[in-house]
């Protein structure tokens, strides 16, 4: 099982055994309660030149460490599991609540990330009091994250390593977003970007996404149709030709 030791903790990830010094790495951050398994359908993918790196965020899944409640200190993880795996560069994408921390790491390390890919994501991610009760209690989300003629088979497929990050991990995730804020800050990320949204995203809307790519300068906004905010795994072929696009 590949780990990497960030600030004395092992953090596990994925990757597609590509030799990072040769491709260029490509780091997937999940959303909030998830783990590196979220990418499996891009950590499939051969893109000539590139190197999937998917990681579980410290205490998610098979990482050690006790999650966090602010997008800010996710990020400091970000940077200490790069520097420790001695990457010089990569283009980050997040998922939702790795939106967030992909927005905030391009803002404050710029040079560190020359493009960026936005997934199902927002400036400003609020949270219902209920979705934050819910996730205390352990509860899936799956009744929200899929459009409603997603296949069911699949669906298990995405979900079957929820129950490996605890309620309270997930609980405090859902704090972070809740905190997250970039509405007045959003205009100054300077990497090239793709954003990606599923069109039946109840969790992160399609409006959330327009604001994106209404803000962010030098930016591309993809509507995937039949999809929600599981659009990676819902539409992963449609999904990974228009990353695929966008790195190459």
């Amino acid at each position: 099982m590949p780990e990497c030791a960030v600030s004395g903790d092992n953090i596990y990830y994925r990757s597609c055994g590509k030799n990072f010094s040769e491709n260029f790495p490509v780091l997937f951050i999940h959303g909030a309660g998830g783990s590196a398994h979220v990418w499996s359908k891009q950590l499939e993918v051969d893109i000539p030149g590139y190197c999937p790196i998917a990681l579980d965020l410290p205490g998610h899944a098979r990482s050690q460490a006790c999650g966090e409640e602010h997008i800010q200190a996710y990020v400091n993880w970000i940077i200490g599991f790069i520097q420790a795996m001695g990457l010089n560069q990569c283009v980050l994408a997040g998922h939702s609540m790795g939106g967030a921390i992909t927005q905030l790491a391009a803002l404050q390390w710029p040079r560190l990330f020359p493009g960026i890919v936005l997934v199902g994501t927002g400036a400003r991610l609020r949270v219902a009091e209920e979705v934050l009760t819910r996730a205390w209690q352990g509860d899936s989300f799956a009744d929200y994250a899929y459009a409603p003629n997603s296949d069911k088979y699949l669906q298990q497929e995405a979900e079957k390593e929820f129950g490996l990050t605890s309620p309270e991990v997930r609980y405090r995730d859902f704090l972070a977003c809740d905190r997250f804020d970039l509405m007045h800050r959003v205009q100054q990320i300077e990497p090239r970007t793709l954003i990606l949204c599923g069109q039946e995203d109840k969790l992160t809307p399609v409006k959330y996404s327009r604001f994106l790519k209404e803000n962010i300068l030098d930016s591309r906004l993809e509507i995937i149709p039949d999809a929600g905010h599981m659009v990676m795994w819902e539409q992963s072929k449609e999904f990974n030709r228009i990353l695929e696009e966008f790195l190459t």
